[in-house]
């Protein structure tokens, strides 16, 4: 491998790593993943990989994987230059300058569907697409005002697991849903409300959405309105919700294993 050392940590190439912050993305849609169980999920995806920026440890124990991917600009710094070169102090020795990958359309998504109202949290939004990954649901569909799952947070928090989901970042959710259900689709809405139906008691069928609402105001009368079936956890006395994160988990893990 044929590496490039850093003279100047402010040349253009590096530029990217300092400047794509947590939700930002550039025309080109890149984005920048930290650490080596990030990247190294990723390298072993389709996501196509302009630059990697690391330590010579870390391309020597992972040399055979890098070279896999027959990336073109690999820079070669050492574990201070890297720091100076992002602004603030790091605990691993890589990053990745990335592309995302471009979006599945919607009538292309999967059996089961993770989907989002209006979530605010970065950490949820990658703590929800490690847990579907994890559960072989294989579809995320997302608002456009939401955080991105390739935000550099999202993606540390979901451990790069994202890259094993099909992705589709929506407009109009009543649209949206109304299109899912067009296509088959049962659509659950996760929220605590008189009729809803007890997860234990759920009766799911082969094509499931399950929609999570806001971490604080929840999913509106109008959404759970458009939605099949309003879903609840059974909860002890005085405790009002789970973290939207673990909600989703407990809910998808029961959808799929219903009997």
């Amino acid at each position: 491998m044929k590496y490039i050392k850093i003279n100047n940590i402010n040349t253009l190439e590096l530029e990217i790593y300092h400047k794509l912050r947590d939700n930002a993305f550039s025309s080109d849609n890149s984005f920048i993943a930290d650490s080596p169980k990030v990247v190294n999920m990723l390298l072993e995806s389709d996501v196509k990989v302009k630059s990697i920026l690391a330590t010579k440890e870390y391309y020597d124990e992972f040399s055979h994987l890098i070279e896999s991917k027959k990336i073109e600009t690999l820079f070669i710094a050492t574990k201070e230059e890297m720091q100076s070169i992002v602004g603030h102090k790091i605990h691993h020795n890589c990053m990745m300058h990335g592309i995302r990958p471009d979006p599945t359309p919607l009538d292309l998504l999967g059996d089961q569907i993770l989907m989002l109202d209006v979530i605010t949290s970065t950490e949820n939004v990658g703590s929800i697409a490690r847990s579907a990954a994890a559960l072989g649901v294989d579809s995320y569909l997302l608002p456009c005002q939401s955080p991105h799952p390739y935000g550099r947070r999202a993606l540390r928090v979901s451990m790069g697991y994202v890259s094993k989901l099909k992705i589709h970042i929506y407009e109009d959710i009543r649209e949206t849903i109304e299109r899912l259900k067009k296509n088959g689709y049962r659509v659950f809405a996760a929220e605590v409300t008189p009729d809803a139906t007890l997860l234990s008691q759920v009766k799911a069928p082969k094509k499931w959405v399950l929609l999570m609402g806001h971490e604080g105001k929840g999913i509106s009368e109008e959404v759970l309105s458009l939605c099949d079936e309003v879903l609840t956890i059974e909860m002890a006395e005085g405790v009002k919700s789970f973290n939207v994160s673990v909600a989703a988990s407990i809910m998808m893990y029961r959808l799929l294993y219903k009997s």
